[in-house]
């Protein structure tokens, strides 16, 4: 089938409205297709950072009794609770990373199963099974913590194909604006629908909207899951499974009843809204994916330069994520009901930076005021360098929490700018083949995910102490600046000669 461009199409069937678009009614298909992702996002965030929140109160806090000069006194009214597990810091790194175990195993083919099997099945299924075994978490942590471990690396191994890690999915938006094309890049399996449903014309307002689910799960996960865990509902902190994983159960019902992959096979879309659809999408299937070029991208410096500041900012990113909510109650001795309320909050800021940096490199870029590789660097700059400030002052908070809880905003506030920054690098060097590439940095994001929660919890060893604080936040400094450096000088967006095909002039 021939697609129609916006021309073409007004001057067959005259002037476009939203009458004629929707036929006759204001919700269509894809609208539909748009709120249950934005929930599928905000639930599957929801169920990842819980037991970020929940690991709080089942290990409890109590005061220490040694080193009394490097730790923060407890508040008058606070004398420590007693949790129903005693694992020590780097158990609790163990147990908070081996999400990422499964994640990590399976993210490289998470594009190739969406274009396979579809997206609606990956996604959806995904979806479901991980929350499914949520409700089982707290019978298997009544058995071992050893089959927790396991069901938790389940739950990585069932999400990763469907939806790549929290934050790209807010920091890859602006190529969803650009091209929703089936090579999947952001989060395969929803891109891929996105590709046909979405036309170009609309991503501007519609995307930027759906995607905010993820952020929305972060926030509402923490800042939920803190006051379930103070609650006395279904035991406290087991509801923070209960009711996340029984949430992305029901969800399943109405995506696998009213979601397809193409407007085509849906079986109730209106005339006038497959026409639009059809008219305006500029994609169709590929025949043939185009063989990769293994060895060119091994021996790719550009590609090197991109994985490294990958390793980088997601160690950072996932150290947060998983670590905060740690941090603001052994450190800050943060009430459960506030604790989460406070480790969401940076995250809401940077839901505001991002939109807001976005908004103006798109406004520079369209006026050609400057060059592509100027706003990846200058956007990588201000994320990392900022941050690494942000966390060098943490070191010198002491017992201040209202202090450290502002410092921690502006971490996660300046880290905004990076959705417009490296990230976006693998669609600069080499169009073809973004969603293999990011396929492999995803891997290498998802890594850190085991890492960061180890290697915090070497540092703490059992001292939660300021010092041992002031250790995880000086590497993360010191490890932002590392690799924003070698981008700086390194990164490049050219695209590179082993994007094309052998038969492709490559000085196209």
């Amino acid at each position: 089938m021939a697609l129609r461009h916006d021309a073409h199409y007004r001057s067959a069937h005259g002037p476009l409205s939203l009458h004629s678009v929707m036929g006759g009614a204001m919700w269509g298909a894809r609208h539909t297709l748009g709120l249950l992702v934005f929930l599928g996002l905000m639930l599957s965030l929801m169920e990842r950072v819980g037991l970020s929140i929940a690991i709080v109160a089942m290990v409890g806090t109590v005061p220490l009794a040694h080193n009394l000069t490097d730790v923060c006194p407890l508040p008058h009214t606070d004398g420590g609770n007693k949790g129903d597990f005693s694992w020590d810091e780097q158990t609790q790194g163990l147990i908070l990373g081996s999400f990422f175990w499964g994640y990590t195993m399976t993210s490289f083919v998470g594009g190739r199963a969406s274009e396979y099997l579809g997206g609606r099945l990956v996604f959806g299924l995904g979806l479901v099974v991980l929350a499914g075994l949520a409700l089982l978490s707290p019978i298997c942590l009544a058995v071992s913590k050893e089959l927790f471990i396991a069901l938790r690396v389940v739950q990585g191994l069932a999400q990763s194909p469907a939806v790549i890690d929290a934050e790209s999915l807010i920091f890859f938006h602006d190529q969803i604006l650009s091209n929703c094309s089936p090579q999947g890049v952001v989060f395969p399996a929803v891109h891929y629908i996105f590709a046909f449903w979405i036309p170009p014309k609309d991503r501007g307002v519609y995307c930027p909207i759906v995607l905010s689910g993820a952020i929305a799960g972060i926030v509402l996960g923490m800042s939920l899951g803190g006051w379930l865990c103070s609650s006395g509902f279904l035991g406290g902190w087991p509801s923070v499974f209960y009711v996340f994983g029984g949430l992305g159960v029901v969800w399943g019902l109405p995506w696998f009843l009213l979601v397809h992959d193409l407007p085509e096979h849906h079986p109730r879309i209106h005339p006038k809204e497959l026409a639009y659809l059809t008219a305006h999408r500029t994609v169709v299937r590929r025949k043939q994916v185009l063989p990769l070029p293994v060895r060119e991208i091994a021996t790719s410096s550009a590609f090197w330069t991109i994985l490294v500041m990958s390793f980088g900012f997601n160690y950072v990113h996932f150290n947060l994520l998983t670590e905060l909510p740690t941090y603001f109650s052994t450190i800050q001795h943060f009430s459960l009901s506030s604790n989460g309320l406070m480790s969401a909050l940076p995250y809401g800021l940077q839901v505001i930076t991002t939109m807001g940096w976005g908004a103006a490199v798109s406004a520079l870029t369209a006026r050609h005021k400057v060059s592509v590789i100027f706003i990846r660097k200058l956007s990588t700059a201000l994320a990392m360098y900022g941050s690494a400030a942000a966390f060098l002052a943490m070191m010198w908070v002491g017992c201040d929490a209202g202090l450290a809880m502002g410092i921690m905003c502006l971490a996660m506030g300046v880290m905004g700018p990076i959705h417009s920054g490296s990230v976006l690098s693998e669609q600069d060097i080499a169009p073809n083949f973004t969603g293999s590439l990011k396929g492999i940095t995803t891997t290498v994001a998802s890594a850190t995910g085991i890492l960061a929660p180890a290697i915090t919890g070497a540092f703490i060893n059992n001292s939660p102490t300021l010092g041992a604080w002031r250790l995880v936040f000086g590497f993360a400094a010191v490890l932002s600046v590392v690799c924003a450096t070698q981008f700086l000088l390194l990164g490049t967006d050219q695209v590179q000669p082993w994007n094309y095909p052998a038969s492709h002039h490559t000085g196209d």
